[in-house]
Parts: C-alpha cells; sequence; structure tokens
C-alpha cells in the first residue's frame, strides 16, 4: 500500500472550479493507476474518474464527463482532478485511490490504496 493525501478541497459556488490534488510522500505514483471517487451523504461511495499509469488513458463517471479532468503532475508522486461547472450535486467527500496495475480500473474494489478524504462543498 501507499500512504495517501488528499487536498484542495473547499466551499464553491455553483459553476464555480476546484482543483483536487493527490500526493504521495516519499513515494512515486508512476507505476500505479490512480482514481477518484466521491462520497454523498446518506450515499454509497462512487466512482468518480481513473487514470493509467502512463497518464495515457483516464475513463469517467457520466456524470462529471466534460467537466471534470483528471491527469498526473509532473512531479511523479502527485496526481489531480480538476473540477469545473460544480454543481450542488457535486457536493460529496473526495477520496483518491492507487493500485500497482496495469489497466484502467474503475471498481472500488480494484484499488489497494486510499487516502482519508477531501470534503466539496457546492452553494447552489
Amino acid at each position: 500500500q501507499v500512504p495517501l493525501v488528499e487536498s484542495g478541497g473547499g466551499l464553491v459556488q455553483a459553476g464555480g472550479s476546484l482543483r483536487l490534488s493527490c500526493a504521495a510522500s516519499g513515494r512515486t505514483l508512476i507505476t500505479y493507476a490512480m482514481g477518484w471517487f466521491r462520497q454523498a451523504p446518506g450515499k454509497e461511495r462512487e466512482f468518480v474518474a481513473t487514470i493509467s499509469r502512463s497518464g495515457g488513458s483516464t475513463y469517467y463517471a457520466d456524470s462529471v464527463k466534460g467537466r471534470f479532468t483528471i491527469s498526473r503532475g509532473a512531479s511523479k508522486n502527485t496526481m489531480y482532478l480538476q473540477m469545473n461547472s460544480l454543481k450542488p450535486e457535486d457536493t460529496a467527500v473526495y477520496y483518491c485511490a492507487a493500485d500497482p496495475v496495469n489497466y484502467l480500473p474503475i471498481e472500488e474494489g480494484d484499488f489497494g490504496s486510499w487516502g482519508q478524504g477531501t470534503q466539496v462543498t457546492v452553494s447552489s
């Protein structure tokens, strides 16, 4: 497992933007496929986006496609989620996840390492 720390959450008005970061202290993430999940109050955790080890492949949930972008940072231990055109229904705790697999994982069970989460609140 790799220790992951999310940051960048906060309160934003509908239509605004936030960029979440996920970092692994002292570890490189280039050998890990990465993903973002979210959990809204009273709901199960759901898939948001995933990126391959190389960064060449990505996949998004339909609910965020065209608004969110997952990417890897120039430093080899950071991953981002750029969130634009935010909606109140995007309000949730956002988690980053990682696993050393050579494919594009999208299921929660595909990931072995998880961060503690960062709160995103979108006001209407």
